[in-house]
């Protein structure tokens, strides 16, 4: 059953705002979405974001504009483990499955429905093509999802940590020191 949905979250770690459009169902997630930060710098940022089957990321598309200029970023996934950013391979990247769009607390999701860790027991570590907002770079990055119960999922980064509150569908309610949902519709 495809679901559409529309979340807004009070980004504090950008002080600042983002708005997604989501169209999910079982095996796939679609969505569209707006932020507005003044940290680190301010800018506004575009995006869409589109997973194939599994939650698997197919494209980031991203545009950010500062007062430095506008930046965009085309980031591919080729189904095979391989990416590239506005055509060119990056090979530090590879076998990563997932994009994680810097202070978006949207691009959580796929990692925790794809291993259903906000119902049940587990812990997964990734690799992540992580983009640096606003500046849209892409470096990897390991990350750790743990299941704490019901709804709270722990994620781990280096040294960061951070409890998210996540609602049935693996959509972050509470990322603290990150987001907090103002709307969901």
């Amino acid at each position: 059953m495809r679901t559409s949905r529309v979340i807004t979250w009070d980004v504090s770690g950008s002080e600042g705002y983002e708005t997604a459009w989501i169209d999910l169902d079982e095996r796939t997630l679609r969505a569209r979405g707006r932020a507005i930060g003044t940290v680190p710098e301010t800018y506004w940022i575009s995006y869409a974001l589109d997973t194939t089957d599994g939650f698997v990321t197919r494209r980031l598309l991203v545009e950010a504009a500062t007062t430095h200029g506008t930046h965009l970023l085309d980031l591919r996934h080729d189904g095979e483990g391989r990416w590239t950013a506005n055509g060119e391979r990056i090979a530090q990247a590879d076998g990563a499955l997932d994009c994680d769009l810097g202070l978006c607390p949207l691009t959580n999701t796929m990692p925790v429905l794809r291993h259903g860790l906000h119902r049940a027991p587990g812990e997964r570590e990734f690799l992540m093509a992580w983009v640096s907002v606003p500046d849209l770079t892409v470096e990897p990055s390991r990350q750790t999802y743990t299941h704490l119960g019901s709804g709270l999922v722990r994620f781990a980064s280096g040294d960061f940590r951070s409890d998210l509150e996540v609602d049935e569908d693996g959509c972050v309610v509470e990322y603290p020191g990150l987001a907090r949902r103002l709307t969901s519709s």
